[in-house]
């Protein structure tokens, strides 16, 4: 068993033309990529058991009635890691060997929803239909970008996306509700996020401001920022009829971009993006402050030596 092919930086490029900030923009995926393990899984599997083990509370919860439905995300992760994923997970009985793991995770200890997110990078989110609409159900979450599970637990989608620009009053809210109210067992598709960081922090329960402090000696923003996309997906449980929605975390930082084969594509994209955000986006993604700084030194990458064609 080894870990599997190194991940390139910037894996996910949502910022490309894809897709765009503040819409819903899914996309039918395969069960072959459904999960993402990567070279990273060991490191993000330890930062997770530190996080349970010293605030559960912050990172688990569930609603008494949901053993059953986090049985079956137990289930279906399962038998995706086992049928596309043996390089870097193998099976005996109930016990999961991860690649880079030391300790096997034994998946009839605990919770099954917390068994679950202890053998894939995953954040791990169900949501059940409600008369105000798909609530948030049961969730391991260990890496927020910048909201916290205890604030948002039992909440339906529009009390959880209170503070989304155009997510409320708006069709971008009604076109989700009707995405979850229609989507059929055996469907399975994701979208992307992208945020901007000034620490390398997976766990990011609070609403993040870069700091003024992230220049580096040169005067440079790029070189002390992160990267942080999410890639989300929707699967509906065939048994419960719940919503399955996993979270994978990418958290580039962008230092790296200057040593990428295509990054006047990656900077050129990135900058259209921050500056086509409106007031309330950007001040929603911590940006108000710096995005004419970081467009401009975007727009000098895109224009440097080298530039792609």
């Amino acid at each position: 068993m080894q870990s599997p092919g190194p991940p390139p930086p910037f894996a996910h490029t949502p910022y490309d033309g894809s897709s765009y900030p503040f819409t819903v923009g899914l996309r039918p995926i395969e069960e072959l990529t459904w999960l993402e393990p990567d070279p990273l899984i060991a490191d993000h599997l330890a930062r997770k058991r530190e996080l349970i083990s010293g605030a559960l509370e912050s990172v688990f919860r569930a609603e008494a009635d949901m053993i059953q439905a986090q049985h079956e995300v137990l289930d279906l992760i399962c038998e995706n890691l086992e049928r596309f994923h043996s390089a870097s997970h193998r099976f005996e009985k109930r016990k999961v060997f991860v690649a880079g793991v030391s300790e096997p995770v034994c998946i009839d200890h605990g919770p099954p929803l917390l068994a679950a997110s202890l053998i894939v990078q995953e954040d791990l989110v169900i949501m059940r239909a409600s008369p105000e609409g798909y609530r948030l159900a049961a969730a391991s979450l260990c890496f927020p970008s910048s909201w916290s599970l205890e604030e948002k637990f039992s909440k339906p989608m529009s009390k959880i996306h209170e503070n989304v620009p155009g997510f409320n009053g708006a069709r971008m809210g009604r076109t989700v509700e009707r995405l979850f109210e229609n989507l059929k067992p055996g469907q399975l598709v994701c979208r992307y996020n992208w945020a901007i960081y000034d620490d390398a922090n997976l766990y990011h329960p609070k609403p993040k401001q870069i700091e003024p402090a992230v220049r580096d000696a040169d005067g440079n923003f790029l070189a002390n920022l992160f990267l942080r996309v999410e890639r989300q997906t929707l699967k509906r449980l065939p048994k419960s009829r719940d919503i399955l929605f996993t979270i994978k975390v990418h958290h580039d930082p962008l230092s790296f971009l200057r040593a990428q084969e295509n990054r006047h594509d990656i900077a050129r994209g990135l900058r259209n993006q921050l500056l086509a955000l409106k007031d309330d986006q950007l001040t929603y993604k911590g940006l108000a402050r710096h995005r004419e700084a970081l467009a401009d030194e975007l727009s000098r990458l895109v224009n440097s030596e080298g530039r792609s064609t």
